[in-house]
């Protein structure tokens, strides 16, 4: 043979050798190797350092990096299994034997009320290829159920919405001491660099027994259409105890965090929380809601514009005031009556306090009921 074909061949053997190790398989990790993913939980957010791993031993190395407890959940293809709590800061570990398919992963506190709020992501699980090690970048950052409810509504599906009318008594609730103090201040130490505003709220705030009855109207519309699609059209209107007439109109959703409500605003349904569920302020004893949402509003006193840019927030939520003297009846009101519309109104950002008793407003109507709209 030629030395021409010697080098020919030569070269032919180091190429076809160089072809094959980029063009083999992925990477296989022995039959009984353990691969891990880091798991990042905040508010409202579940991170993964993989989105798509390798069927077999998977372990799950999960760190609370936000500033409330939160838990962790597996479940698809069988299995289902959950760290309860894992308080802020602290990490655990659970390890399971993963088969090829689809898993959700997300935080079960508050009967799964911070998985509604955006904690929620999905891992997918291949054969013997290993493909994907996408880091953070790689994670649904919002949590996959939220994202596919924007998907959903986007591609024409139907979307959640509700009809509220508020009804029964109204009650103006007037600036006062918290009811339940005890039961909140070991919670509040959960609650970081909002906890000081908080506590002064325990004092002096919204959510106390000092109210009067008043009179007045509320009704409203809200479309659950994915955090940044939300919308809402309603009207109150109401007299307050100084006897000053206010209207609100509500024709937009707010989409960004709100003191003290640290998600991202927009309209939410079905969820269980405040008190000692871990979701919200603690300084509303626990609730079932039908629908909860952030929204500025158009507010007039006394026919006068006051402002464009006031900051709502409206729940239908279970009762949590007793009939005769309105005062808060229970520290965990979640299984009485879907009934009390709750209302409350601050200035816009960077504007002045508005014109009542602590410079807000905050009304009740006690019997109000909700409805699907017929369009």
């Amino acid at each position: 043979m030629g030395q021409k074909s010697k080098h020919v061949m030569g070269w032919s053997a180091v190429s076809g050798l160089l072809l094959a190790a980029l063009l083999g398989a992925a990477p296989r990790r022995p039959a009984d190797a353990t691969s891990q993913v880091t798991v990042r939980l905040s508010e409202w957010k579940v991170e993964l350092s993989e989105q798509t791993i390798a069927a077999g031993t998977v372990r799950f190395v999960v760190t609370n990096a936000g500033s409330i407890p939160h838990g962790f959940e597996v479940e698809g293809r069988g299995v289902e299994k959950e760290i309860e709590t894992i308080q802020p800061g602290a990490s655990d570990t659970v390890t399971l034997a993963l088969k090829p398919g689809s898993y959700e992963l997300y935080c079960p506190v508050g009967e799964d009320s911070h998985k509604k709020l955006g904690m929620e992501t999905h891992l997918k699980v291949v054969g013997a290829k290993r493909w994907g090690a996408s880091g953070y970048g790689g994670s649904k950052m919002g949590g996959s159920k939220r994202s596919e409810t924007r998907e959903s509504a986007a591609s024409g599906e139907t979307v959640q919405a509700i009809r509220v009318t508020g009804g029964g008594p109204v009650i103006q609730i007037l600036p006062g001491p918290f009811p339940f103090p005890d039961s909140a201040a070991p919670i509040l130490q959960q609650f970081g660099a909002e906890r000081e505003g908080l506590e002064s709220q325990v004092k002096i705030g919204p959510y106390s027994n000092n109210v009067t009855p008043i009179a007045g109207t509320f009704s409203f519309t809200a479309w659950d259409k994915g955090a940044t699609r939300d919308s809402v059209d309603g009207v109150a209107e109401f007299t307050t105890q100084d006897q000053a007439r206010w209207k609100l109109v509500l024709d937009r959703v707010q989409t960004k965090d709100v003191p003290h409500h640290p998600r991202f605003g927009g309209v939410i349904m079905g969820l269980y929380y405040h008190g000692n569920t871990g979701v919200h302020t603690p300084l509303v004893p626990t609730i079932n809601s039908a629908v909860a949402l952030w929204a500025f509003g158009h507010l007039y006193r006394n026919d006068v514009l006051v402002t464009d840019n006031a900051m709502v927030h409206v729940m239908l939520l279970s009762r949590t005031r007793r009939d005769g003297d309105f005062t808060l009846a229970c520290w965990d009101c979640s299984k009485n009556n879907i009934e009390e519309l709750q209302l409350q109104v601050l200035p816009g950002p960077g504007e002045p306090k508005l014109a009542a008793p602590g410079g807000f407003l905050f009304v009740n109507w006690e019997k109000s009921n909700s409805r699907q709209p017929t369009s």
